[in-house]
């Protein structure tokens, strides 16, 4: 052991380390431009009163842009938390605020104490006692045995289903304990419900530590990357709340159900020049947050009022050592990056598309290449969806999918060649030829997510309704393509009308479902939840957001006809593929021969043959025309079973194959806008 560092620390590892052999706490902090450094340590139950404090000698306890001390245990006067104090010259670029405590970047708990005050940190007066606090942490952050802890990793079989741990359980319907609503334990309760629907991967909607007093019910504005939220645990301890969630993703694991993390790593929720000052701002701004060139103000691309410089090395192994940590220390088996793009932009702002350092450091890491990687492939200003996106081995939320789909079914003109391309796995965008050999599983297919309406909403609204609750939020850009079905909303709307819908929302799941790529969907989707027309309620903790349970009896056969879909994807290799489907797939029209691709058309149909990967063969008709239709059947009719008719009722919509009805003649009747499914078994 070297004989200086019980004295003067160590540089690494950043953060408050615990060490066991000399009792004590090593503290490293980066900071480039300061030049005062300082740091207060507090007791929980007085966050207004330091119990010691430790003044940082710019000789001894700094090497290069790095802080460090070594404090022994019995020098801190039993205190269990701690935060900087940092100064520094009042240039350009520079935001530093003496009177403002700081949180350690690297903190691995957050204490939020009673008189914490978002304003007070807005302001330029010291917070002292309304500042959040990080905890000193000397036990094992092991505190959940993850030795039997075995991740299942999904394949064909892959169904994300994106979860906000809130919503999922908060409200009264939920059936969970009162005590775990709104919670991680929550989730657990309902695991047996996921397991029922078919669900092999959860995507979590940001568990982050945010802002609870910013008014962010969604979490999409992170104040550390290291720590839960804090109101998602079932106990106020902090330290107790790492120990929930870990239980609940073994939990999960145990299920064979994959969790995937959705990470903000563009932005923080520090904000633009009015926003608050947390911890990056007022300890080094300019080397964690992009700045113009002039220096004068915060580059905006996510549209958050900042945006992070990961071009910036310490950026990048901030990023790096918190995606280690989610799958080190909390076996996290994938995540989805908020507005990826922005790890594409230089320190000027361009945008580079050939080897942004962090993208290529994510990529080829040891630990973090062997997980999910999912990006947002956009942000306001700059859109790399597919081969443009230089995370090239990554799976990307496909946003064309999205939209092209909707306008199929709502039977928009000059859609059926697009489609096309769209279900055999968007090779436009993620090209299977040399030199991209782009995969169609890199394509995450989606009807609907967080970011607009719910399945139910998109054919039943034409219109945003947003305000609600008393809260007015701003429109979301993604429901251009919604269909009433001819009657807004649900204040009196006749029964033909609701069929209709269902029957939409029928098609729109099976055509997913039918696609080659990954389908992902919204929580609550599966018995059609909804929000009320509400296309973008993240300031919306309440009702409007939380799932309703009550839906599932009330549309009990929509759950009933997604949860068989799912089974029948799943059991099915050939529909999802590791490659493009190429000649197993034909393309017809409604005479039985070439698809009419032409403006005005609304028809398709497809023969995908499992015979090359021993499966079944399929046959999937789409009638999007308002009329219905008779398709002429291109093969012999032998032993071909009708599996699916969105147009049919519970229970005739969708049967198992030992219990559908087998094709006695060479065609098919499918009604208006409705889809049909013909199985033959693999012989």
């Amino acid at each position: 052991m070297n004989h200086w560092i019980p004295t003067e620390g160590l540089s690494y590892p950043l953060g408050a380390t615990w060490n066991n052999e000399l009792q004590g706490f090593n503290f490293s902090l980066y900071s480039k431009a300061a030049t005062t450094l300082e740091l207060y340590f507090f007791k929980k139950d007085n966050p207004s009163q330091p119990v010691y404090s430790f003044s940082f000698d710019p000789i001894k306890n700094k090497t290069s842009t790095i802080w460090h001390c070594f404090i022994q245990e019995s020098a801190l006067n039993a205190a269990d938390s701690y935060a900087y104090r940092v100064d520094g010259p009042s240039e350009i670029g520079n935001n530093f605020n003496y009177h403002k405590l700081l949180t350690d970047p690297w903190a691995k708990a957050i204490f939020f104490p009673t008189t914490f005050s978002r304003s007070a940190a807005t302001l330029n007066d010291d917070n002292i006692g309304r500042a959040a606090l990080g905890l000193l942490i000397k036990r094992d952050s092991n505190l959940v045995n993850f030795d039997s802890d075995k991740s299942k990793i999904h394949y064909h079989d892959l169904i994300i289903y994106e979860m906000h741990i809130r919503g999922f359980t908060k409200h009264d319907s939920s059936g969970v304990s009162n005590k775990f609503k709104g919670t991680f334990s929550g989730v657990v309760e309902k695991i047996p419900y996921l397991q029922e629907l078919g669900i092999t991967a959860v995507e979590l909607m940001p568990i982050y530590q945010f802002d609870p007093q910013e008014g962010n019910y969604w979490g999409y504005m992170t104040m550390n990357f290291f720590t839960p939220h804090h109101i998602y645990g079932s106990s106020n301890d902090s330290w107790e709340l790492v120990k929930e969630f870990k239980k609940m993703v073994m939990a999960l694991h145990t299920a064979g159900i994959e969790v995937i993390l959705d990470v903000i790593y563009n932005h923080t929720v520090e904000g633009g020049k009015q926003g608050p000052v947390y911890s990056f701002k007022g300890i080094d701004n300019s080397s964690y947050y992009l700045l113009t060139p002039d220096m004068k103000h915060y580059a905006n691309d996510a549209g958050t009022g900042n945006v992070m410089r990961t071009s910036h090395r310490i950026v990048r192994k901030l990023i790096l050592d918190s995606l280690r940590y989610w799958v080190t220390e909390m076996h996290i088996d994938g995540f989805r990056f908020d507005l990826a793009t922005i790890f594409t932009r230089n320190d000027d702002t361009t945008v580079n598309l050939i080897n942004p350092s962090i993208l290529e450091e994510i990529s080829m890491d040891s630990i973090l290449s062997k997980v999910r990687l999912i990006a947002e492939p956009w942000d306001i200003s700059s859109y790399q969806l597919g081969r443009t996106f230089p995370g090239s081995s990554w799976a990307q939320w496909n946003g064309v999918y999205r939209d092209d789909i909707r306008k199929l079914i709502k039977s928009e003109d000059n859609m059926v060649a697009t489609a096309m391309t769209r279900i055999y796995g968007s090779p436009d965008l993620f090209p299977e030829m040399p030199p991209f050999n782009c995969k169609p599983w890199q394509s995450i297919n989606f009807i609907t997510s967080h970011d607009g309406f719910s399945l139910y909403d998109l054919v039943a609204y034409n219109q945003k309704h947003n305000l609600q609750n008393g809260l007015n939020n701003s429109d979301g850009s993604y429901d251009n393509h919604s269909w009433n079905c001819g009657w807004e909303g649900d204040e009196n709307v006749p029964l033909d009308i609701i069929l209709l819908r269902k029957k939409q929302a029928k098609n729109l799941m099976t055509v997913m479902m039918f696609s080659n790529g990954i389908p992902m969907f919204r929580m609550g989707d599966e018995f059609l939840n909804t929000q009320k027309g509400n296309n973008n309620p993240f300031n919306q903790d309440n009702e409007t957001s939380w799932i309703n349970w009550n839906r599932k009896n009330e549309f009990d056969d929509f759950f009933r006809f997604t949860k068989m879909l799912i089974e029948l994807r799943k059991k099915h290799p050939s529909i999802c593929r590791g490659h493009f489907w190429g000649t197993d797939v034909q393309w017809f029209g409604v005479d039985g021969g070439q698809t009419d691709i032409s403006y005005s058309s609304k028809t398709l149909a497809f023969l995908l043959k499992g015979t090359s990967m021993n499966d079944d063969d399929f046959y999937v008709i789409i009638n999007c025309y308002w009329e219905s239709l008779t398709f002429h059947l291109p093969f012999n009719i032998f032993g071909w079973k009708m599996v699916i008719d969105t147009s049919f009722t519970s229970p005739k919509d969708i049967n198992t194959f030992e219990k559908s009805v087998p094709i006695l003649n060479p065609y098919y009747f499918v009604q208006s806008r409705s889809i049909a499914v013909l199985q033959k078994r693999f012989d």
